[in-house]
């Protein structure tokens, strides 16, 4: 196995560099005209000497195609809208944030605090929720339903926390804390304020974007609670997924006696509508609303295939996680696809052990190689960016 710089850290790291090395490292590299890109713009020049290399080199194009690096043409929509989202973000920071005179601001800022309060839903309440679903050793799922509607507790008052207090201050009736400035720095520019972010679930979306994600996860436990538990669950909703996909699978283990470290997920890809699915499964559960990047995917042939051009994001299919034993896992052929909570791609190790951004690998049918797709870059996403 290769270490590189100290920048292999994982398991996706090391894949990526293993691919991108047996793409040189291999016999007919030493043929004349071997082909690093599908194109052919990319090649390993013919023996010559020192003048006939910087010949070749010289007729590569000034700014690298995607297809240097194995990636898809989009590649270079994504990095263009990286690079443009980054300066106009520095500019608005560096002008001051919203236009007009600070009055306009204010009023801005108290217009955005006073429609989200009036959106923001009461608190959990726990004891209720502890009595309907009660801690069951055959059912991990209600201890589940209890520690997010927690968390989102949590996150709900420091939300509705500061937004009252910045109500108060901008009324004049109390004094504008460096906190609540920061606060009302990040609505005048529309971004969610670290204050938020640092009791938050990761994310990379704007302000109003935001809150329609949170309500939207506020709204799926409460229906929980009303209704009982769905049968078909939007996965990108927990605060924290690997709580959710650990109890589905500590359900299996219990009712079978089975060690839980002995059970894995098969994942079988089913439509894409997840009101086609009215009823739970027998065995494990159903997931939706993760997107796929890098890729597409064929709803006929239920396989992986080539994203559309200036299309960067495709939604992915509703997914059947079901436990088995992990040696009964059916081998076949499919790409291991990284699934990330947010596009960020990076996150760092929490006390629990788990990543803050990466949850797991999902197993893809493909109909090529998994090197292919590994170039591309494919992984899945449970929250774009918007």
């Amino acid at each position: 196995e290769c270490n590189y710089g100290g920048r292999v850290t994982d398991d996706k790291d090391r894949r990526l560099l293993n691919t991108l090395l047996a793409k040189v490292y291999q016999p007919d590299a030493l043929t004349d005209g071997f082909k690093l890109s599908d194109s052919g713009t990319y090649a390993i020049p013919t023996e010559g000497d020192h003048e006939s290399y910087l010949n070749v080199i010289s007729k590569f194009p000034m700014l690298p195609d995607p297809e240097a690096f194995g990636l898809h043409e989009n590649a270079d929509i994504t990095k263009d809208l990286g690079h443009t989202s980054l300066l106009t973000e520095t500019l608005i920071r560096a002008s001051g944030g919203a236009s007009g005179g600070g009055g306009g601001k204010e009023q801005l800022v108290a217009k955005i605090t006073n429609d989200v309060l009036e959106r923001l839903p009461p608190n959990f309440d726990i004891e209720a929720v502890q009595r309907k679903f009660p801690v069951l050793y055959e059912q991990s799922m209600n201890t589940v339903l209890a520690q997010e509607m927690l968390r989102y507790n949590r996150l709900l008052d420091i939300v509705r926390g500061s937004l009252l207090e910045l109500q108060k201050a901008i009324a004049g009736l109390s004094v504008m804390s460096g906190d609540l400035e920061k606060v009302f720095d990040a609505f005048a520019i529309g971004q969610v304020p670290d204050l938020w972010m640092s009791k938050s679930f990761p994310s990379l979306k704007p302000l109003a974007s935001y809150v329609e994600d949170l309500l939207a996860r506020l709204t799926l436990f409460t229906d929980w609670y009303r209704n009982g538990q769905p049968p078909i669950f939007w996965i990108s909703g927990f605060f924290f997924t690997p709580s959710f996909t650990t109890a589905s699978l500590q359900n299996f283990a219990r009712v079978n006696q089975l060690a839980i470290d002995t059970v894995d997920f098969e994942m079988e890809m089913m439509g894409m509508d997840p009101l086609a699915y009215p009823t739970p499964p027998d065995v494990g559960i159903y997931v939706h609303g993760l997107f796929l990047e890098g890729c597409a995917w064929d709803k006929d042939q239920k396989t992986l295939c080539e994203s559309r051009p200036k299309v960067l994001f495709e939604p992915a299919p509703c997914v059947w996680l079901k436990p088995v034993l992990a040696k009964d896992v059916l081998v076949k052929k499919t790409y291991a696809c990284p699934v990330y909570r947010t596009a960020a791609r990076k996150g760092v190790l929490a006390t629990t052990g788990h990543s803050t951004n990466f949850l797991m690998m999902m197993r893809m049918p493909t109909t090529t190689t998994e090197d292919h797709w590994t170039m591309r870059g494919v992984c899945m996403l449970c929250s774009l960016s918007d």
